[in-house]
């Protein structure tokens, strides 16, 4: 006689939410783990501050978007692994007294973001560049954190 292939299994009670459950905390850590968390979220044109974060074996490279940002106007901070960049964009307004927007999309006040890092970095060494509103920041990673060439001896 064949054996039941169910036998000794143990019932699961169905739960129409409990998949939801693994969703939630995956879509949380998501967040948390990512360049931008819910609390540095700030829009530009509907969008947060485009940035581009490179990295070798010896430094992590960062490009950000400030188009018609001034230099004066440009912030940059570091911690053991991370970098904040604040920006703060001033529009001339057109009160001619001869027309009114129709249309307003280009974004105006304070802009942050802040990158945290996988690996500890320098921050005595961070290097930043502003040029045709693209800011690159070079920050070379924690000597500690550089991999090392470990030499094999055979005995």
């Amino acid at each position: 006689m064949a054996k039941d292939p169910h036998e000794g299994a143990e019932l699961t009670p169905w739960e129409p939410f409990g998949m939801m459950t693994p969703l939630r905390e995956a879509m949380n850590r998501l967040l948390e783990d990512s360049f931008i968390s819910p609390t540095r979220f700030e829009p530009m044109m509907g969008r947060a501050l485009p940035l581009d974060v490179f990295e070798t074996d010896t430094e992590y490279v960062i490009d950000a978007s400030l188009p018609g940002v001034k230099s004066e106007d440009l912030k940059v901070s570091a911690t053991d692994d991370s970098i904040t960049i604040r920006a703060s964009v001033k529009r001339e307004t057109q009160d001619t007294g001869k027309g009114s927007y129709v249309r307003r999309e280009r974004h105006e006040g304070e802009l942050m973001r802040s990158v945290t890092l996988a690996v500890s970095i320098d921050p005595s060494k961070i290097n930043a560049h502003y040029e045709h509103g693209v800011l690159r920041i070079t920050a070379p990673k924690s000597e500690a954190a550089k991999p090392r060439q470990i030499d094999v001896t055979v005995h």
